[in-house]
């Protein structure tokens, strides 16, 4: 199982079984995972510039990221632009390693077939002192496994239940006034994740990492696995309706007038539910086994 790269057998057993709402952190990540990626491996990507421009982020606290344009030449990598950004403060992020490491889609493509969940995994390398992203919360249960270093994080419930996709995203709907809010208050959850650690955090919560030595790189990667909900069944019931050619006749312009989408909204919602009502719940379940283990949620 990808799990146990991950997990030691209680964590596994917990996130199949009892999927948390709460912070966990369990203090013995397997050493399976230490052979597939570690901190020697991120440092030749740094310097070799090896990791596509697209899938980097600079940035450091409290300013936003860098562009492209700071660590890349003619639109490729440049190693040693990224490394003398890392030496000056800067965290580094490599996204979506699933896509540029073979070992590591391999960890993200196994959870997907043992969960249903679509996976990503991200690194982050934080200099001495220094902090990368701020208070900010999550779309997805992210497992947070420190590799080197250590990185203080500070977390705080969720302010809004089960976000997930566009919906409440901490990015889209930010409120200054939050992060004084919270810095006043104090965390509700604070560890200094050392390396060897993994901290097991559900969607929603707000968390403020940093690296709190003034001697130690952090690294960490983040393995974030998006949860499968009923909505998204709802959205592939839907879906099905485009076989029905009612649903693919067209409104004419006369239509679209706000009296003739009331009338048509009306129809349509009654043809959906009598779409759906013969819709087989049973065989319908074998597609969403397929889809589940195959459909990827974050493509971008």
């Amino acid at each position: 199982m990808s799990l146990t790269l991950l997990l030691p057998e209680a964590g596994v057993r917990n996130l199949m079984t009892n999927w948390p709402d709460q912070i966990h952190v369990y203090d013995s990540v397997p050493a399976a995972l230490d052979r597939e990626i570690n901190a020697t491996t991120l440092y030749e990507w740094i310097d070799t510039g090896c990791v596509p421009a697209a899938e980097i982020a600079v940035v450091k606290a409290p300013n936003p990221s860098l562009n492209a344009a700071s660590f890349s030449t003619n639109g490729r990598t440049d190693g040693p632009r990224l490394r003398n950004l890392l030496d000056n403060g800067f965290t580094v992020r490599f996204g979506h390693m699933e896509r540029i490491s073979p070992a590591m889609h391999r960890l993200a493509h196994g959870v997907q077939q043992e969960t249903g969940y679509s996976t990503f995994v991200h690194a982050f390398v934080t200099p001495p002192g220094e902090q990368g992203l701020r208070h900010h919360w999550d779309q997805q249960m992210t497992l947070a496994i420190q590799l080197a270093g250590t990185k203080r994080w500070d977390c705080w419930k969720p302010l809004y239940p089960a976000p997930t996709r566009d919906y409440h995203d901490s990015s889209k709907i930010w409120q200054e006034k939050w992060r004084q809010q919270w810095t006043a208050a104090g965390p509700d959850f604070t560890h200094d994740l050392k390396a060897g650690e993994v901290l097991v955090l559900p969607r929603g919560w707000v968390h403020n990492p940093r690296n709190i030595s003034n001697t130690e790189t952090s690294i960490h990667l983040t393995v974030a696995i998006g949860e499968r909900t009923p909505y998204w069944i709802a959205e592939e019931m839907v879906k099905t309706a485009i076989h029905d050619p009612t649903f693919r006749a067209i409104i004419p312009p006369s239509g679209t007038t706000v009296d003739g989408l009331r009338t048509i909204a009306e129809q349509t919602r009654d043809d959906l539910i009598n779409h759906l009502q013969n819709l087989d719940a049973t065989k319908f379940a074998d597609t969403l086994h397929h889809l589940s283990r195959t459909t990827l949620e974050y493509t971008h």
